[in-house]
């Protein structure tokens, strides 16, 4: 078996109502919570936009250090994202025509700066090459922790 560095870990405490200290890195803390009209206190992300904030920065931090490399003038990039479930048949971009639902996420990638309609191009492949994307992507497997 291949050994792959390992990440953080991540520690999620039950507070209050739905509210959740999410706790990372060095010590970092944010606070999770649903919205008031679906039971939360709206006092912090919810979980699907967690998930399209993991995305998004994937995505902004991938295309921006491969500008960097590249020595390009981009200046900003700015993800925007929105997931939704819809019927696997009415997935265009689905495989399957089974009667279950499938969640798409939908993502607009601008970037800003002094590039070439090549560069920018090429900026848009590079932003389905982020690790996150990687992950959505692939088979995910979701384990109980053994010590």
């Amino acid at each position: 078996m291949i050994e792959v560095p390992q990440m953080n870990d991540v520690v999620v405490t039950s507070q209050f109502n739905l509210q959740n200290v999410v706790t990372f890195g060095d010590g970092q803390t944010i606070t999770t919570d649903e919205p008031g009209s679906l039971g939360g206190d709206g006092a912090g992300a919810d979980p699907y936009s967690l998930l399209l904030a993991a995305l998004g920065s994937c995505v902004s931090m991938t295309v921006t250090l491969y500008a960097r490399r590249k020595q390009w003038g981009l200046k900003r990039v700015t993800v925007r994202l929105r997931q939704r479930r819809v019927h696997a048949r009415d997935c265009e971009e689905c495989a399957t025509e089974t009667d279950t639902f499938v969640h798409r996420i939908e993502r607009q990638v601008v970037v800003e700066g002094d590039l070439t309609d090549e560069q920018r191009a090429r900026l848009q492949e590079i932003a389905h090459r982020c690790p996150v994307h990687k992950t959505l992507t692939s088979e995910i497997v979701i384990a109980d922790w053994k010590d």
